[in-house]
């Protein structure tokens, strides 16, 4: 099995002790990869538009985005993290985030990514850490993922893990554990199902497609979708065995 964790900070706070907890009873059978935000993607989209028409080769941080790419494509599970910041996840995640719009079902979604897992955990000191985990969610719904799991903590005042009081990290272990063991006794082998509102938005984009299609072929994510035999009867969970 394959993990590939993404963590939105580079620092080791209570986020960090989290994903730590979560992944602690993955590490005897897992290969786990993890990437460190904004090390390992340092810098920001500039909105150049090239990965839309020109392919995302042509984006000057490709040699970071397909690193990352790649491992998230072979992982079995995917782990996204981020403490919120201003009621959203951390502008480090939203960089990566927004380097992978071309990954997006409007533009050009891998089949991989149809039938993948994913465990969103994020954590604040009062309110956003909902919304900081639906910053993170939104992007991985689009990229064609149906499984996500989510772990969210309301803390009350302190951002260190040892000045938390026994009973709030005897608590928030407890919770994150029986999420770690829903998934652990999962059987990764087997793609996730596809769910009626992935499908929905697929669909949706496909009409689309076609109708470019019509206007022109070699536009680069319509001949994406052609070559694929999206804009026909085939479609990306079809190929996930």
């Amino acid at each position: 099995m394959k993990i590939t964790v993404i963590n939105g900070t580079e620092k080791h706070g209570v986020t960090y002790k989290l994903k730590e907890i979560f992944i602690e009873r993955f590490k005897a059978t897992a290969e786990i990869t993890e990437y460190y935000l904004p090390k390992d993607c340092p810098n920001f989209c500039n909105g150049c538009a090239n990965c839309f028409t020109k392919g995302e080769h042509s984006c000057k941080d490709f040699a970071y985005i397909q690193s990352i790419e790649k491992s998230l494509l072979q992982a079995d599970l995917i782990v996204m993290t981020s403490p919120s910041y201003v009621m959203h996840a951390t502008g480090a995640m939203k960089t990566l985030l927004d380097h992978f719009a071309y990954r997006w079902m409007p533009h050009r979604p891998a089949d991989e990514m149809f039938g993948k897992r994913a465990v969103i955990i994020t954590q604040c000191v009062g309110a956003g850490a909902r919304s900081a985990a639906k910053d993170i969610k939104h992007s991985l719904s689009w990229w064609g993922i149906s499984k996500i799991g989510i772990f969210t903590a309301a803390l009350m005042r302190d951002i260190v893990w040892d000045r938390l009081s026994e009973n709030r990290r005897r608590k928030l272990t407890k919770k994150i554990s029986k999420l770690s063991e829903k998934f652990l006794n999962i059987d990764h082998a087997k793609p996730a199902h596809t769910n009626i509102m992935t499908k929905i938005k697929f669909e949706i984009c496909r009409l689309i497609k076609k109708k470019l299609y019509k206007i022109d072929p070699e536009y680069t994510d319509v001949k994406y979708w052609q070559i694929r035999g999206w804009l026909g009867k085939k479609r990306p969970w079809h190929k996930i065995k």
